[in-house]
């Protein structure tokens, strides 16, 4: 009867863990492509928060979940044809953006830009006075004298870009993607080390059985 029983908590481990790992890796790896994305920093427009030909992580959002401050991920076919920007969103639906050619204020009250290029505040374009239609964001690159950004496209609705065109902001946390990531890498081990188990407790069944068909019967008196 051992040897009748031979590989069999092999297989059952297999029938545990084959199905957690599948649901592991499923749920960990669906999980980080339905929320995050991968950018490649294409340009020096960001810089120096994000310089040229950094890989970041981009959480997927909602327009509702834009907040000033984030850098967005956007497309904006009719003004970018190379693909998808990254900017900072300086104004959103309803505000009220000034620059007087040194110092930017929303809604009255000054903005604090410690990540802007050292000496560099409102280079390159003069003084602007608009209000964000809504849905819309106004929105500058970090590097003011590299970036082409609202400031460019003042007669274009105040230079602002559609909210909907964001595909996501830069995820400066990486602890949800990593462990969404790491979820996914157990899962797949589960998923393999169960698979293995199951072939060995099939092949240790199998050979228990051919031992025991091999044995000769008990001649009888």
């Amino acid at each position: 009867m051992q040897q009748r029983g031979a590989g069999s908590g092999m297989r059952v481990a297999a029938w545990v863990l084959v199905p957690l790992g599948l649901l592991l890796a499923v749920g960990g790896i669906g999980y980080f492509f339905t929320h995050y994305q991968g950018a490649t920093v294409m340009s020096q427009a960001m810089e120096p928060t994000y310089r040229q030909g950094r890989q970041l992580v981009i959480e997927r959002i909602d327009a509702g979940e834009i907040r000033r401050g984030d850098v967005v991920l956007v497309d904006v076919p009719e003004r970018y044809e190379g693909g998808p920007v990254l900017q900072r969103v300086i104004g959103m639906g309803g505000d009220h953006v000034v620059c007087d050619g040194n110092r930017i204020t929303v809604n009255g009250k000054p903005v604090d830009e410690p990540y802007v290029m050292r000496g560099e505040v409102n280079p390159a374009n003069g003084p602007y006075d608009v209000r964000v239609p809504d849905g819309r964001l106004f929105l500058l690159g970090d590097h003011r004298g590299n970036s082409r950004d609202s400031r460019f496209f003042l007669d274009e609705q105040s230079g602002s870009v559609a909210a909907s065109g964001v595909l996501g902001r830069v995820q400066e946390s990486l602890a949800a993607p990593a462990a969404a990531g790491v979820l996914g890498v157990l899962g797949i081990l589960m998923t393999l080390v169960g698979t293995g188990l199951g072939i060995g407790g099939y092949v240790a069944g199998r050979s228990a059985r051919r031992a025991l068909a091999a044995v000769p019967p008990h001649p009888v008196a």
